[in-house]
């Protein structure tokens, strides 16, 4: 066999795959039922290979269903001979249901990733491109493997922690499987606590009103600022743009020791104004820089016309400029929400009351000796949920292109 045929090359990918499958699951099934499922490595690899084997055998033009199924049956059969029936070091007797779905879902995802990373390889000797095309498309797939489970996994551990109680968190801390049938009253009892003894809500609602107002106090100086070095010719126009997030060439931690004594003496410090005061001054920057990048891409004829048919400056940014960029302004608002909500530091150093905590101040006050484990995750995901369903909910408005086809030639 020639190095860099498209058997050789499969068979590598389904290797690559197969072992990446078998772990993955085998991980899964420790973490969900709480048992040692140890992946046997040698299974999931010669089930990668010889799903691959039989994708690659037939050309691409006559690869059908029937074909994946085969190459799907394969993988289980190949990885119960190696296995004796038992891929994952665990009987078959514990937790049997579970172990012959993770089965499943290696074979289904072996097939899937080699079907689509071998979609127009065949067993012959490839040209360098096809060569070059199938290697990418591994190397792509493991990248998004690799930063799913970094995103996936952390985050996992955090919601199962929260649903845990104290004594299950004593016996076995690794144990991240959840009991259904103690009732769902039970597993939100670090919510319900976090809440009535832990005044959540109120760092919940502090922190939704430091983040809107800076969005808001963002928006308000970001807009104006934006427009005139996008649009207006003034002198330092350039300087001026160029040097926009020359402030984020400073550490944050160096500004907190003199913004610490100056509030302190100006009584801001221990003040929910102090924050509005600083975050602001942090977000400015560069929501101007993005936001004048995009008025840049906005037709000049549009506005031009509006200045022609009577609308001053004020009104054509108004009626013109802000409806085109309502998807820079989405993303703006966004990102500054984000900074606003997540912030750590300037909370941490200059709010002492804890009737005023913002969230993530609040999150890091349940971190002691004092207060169970389950709570601080609770927390987590509090402060972690609000920004994932505003994220998803603003998609819809970062894919949009308003100013397609508003010039006509």
């Amino acid at each position: 066999m020639r190095i860099g045929t498209g058997l050789l090359l499969g068979l590598i990918s389904g290797l690559i795959w197969g072992v990446i499958a078998i772990v993955i699951t085998g991980i899964s099934l420790t973490l969900i039922t709480g048992l040692a499922a140890t992946p046997i490595i040698s299974a999931g690899a010669l089930g990668g290979a010889v799903n691959a084997a039989i994708i690659i055998s037939r050309p691409p033009k006559k690869r059908t269903p029937g074909l994946y199924l085969v190459a799907f049956a394969a993988v289980v059969i190949a990885m119960m001979l190696v296995s004796f029936g038992m891929p994952f070091s665990l009987s078959f007797s514990q937790s049997s249901a579970i172990q012959a779905f993770g089965v499943g879902l290696i074979a289904m995802a072996i097939t899937f990733a080699n079907r689509m990373c071998l979609i127009d390889a065949h067993a012959g000797m490839l040209k360098r491109y096809s060569f070059d095309l199938v290697i990418v498309r591994v190397l792509k797939g493991l990248g998004f493997v690799f930063f799913s489970v970094i995103v996936i996994l952390p985050f996992y551990v955090m919601v199962m922690t929260s649903l845990k109680n104290q004594q299950d968190l004593f016996l076995n801390p690794l144990d991240l499987s959840i009991d259904l049938t103690q009732g769902v009253g039970s597993l939100v009892d670090s919510y319900v606590e976090l809440f009535t003894q832990f005044n959540f809500g109120s760092f919940l609602l502090t922190s939704t009103i430091v983040s809107v107002s800076t969005v808001l106090v963002t928006l308000a100086f970001s807009i104006p600022g934006a427009y005139a070095v996008a649009r207006l010719k003034f002198p330092g126009q350039a300087v001026l743009s160029s040097s926009i997030l020359l402030i984020y060439l400073v550490p944050m931690i160096v500004l907190v020791i003199p913004l610490y004594a100056v509030f302190s003496q100006l009584g801001l410090r221990n003040s929910l104004i102090g924050l509005l005061i600083v975050y602001p001054a942090t977000t400015v920057p560069v929501a101007l820089y993005m936001l004048q990048g995009y008025f840049r891409g906005i037709p000049a004829e549009l506005e031009e016309a509006g200045l022609m048919d009577g609308l001053s400056r004020l009104g054509v940014i108004w009626k013109i400029t802000l409806p085109l960029a309502l998807p820079a302004l989405a993303s703006v608002s966004l990102y500054v929400f984000m900074i606003a909500w997540n912030e750590f530091l300037f909370a941490f150093m200059f709010l002492d009351d804890p009737g005023i905590f913002t969230l993530s101040r609040g999150v890091v006050s349940l971190n002691s000796s004092e207060v169970p484990r389950q709570h601080l995750m609770a927390g987590a995901v509090i402060a972690t949920v609000p920004i994932l369903a505003i994220f998803l909910w603003f998609e819809r408005f970062l894919v949009q292109g308003l100013t397609a086809g508003s010039v006509k030639g």
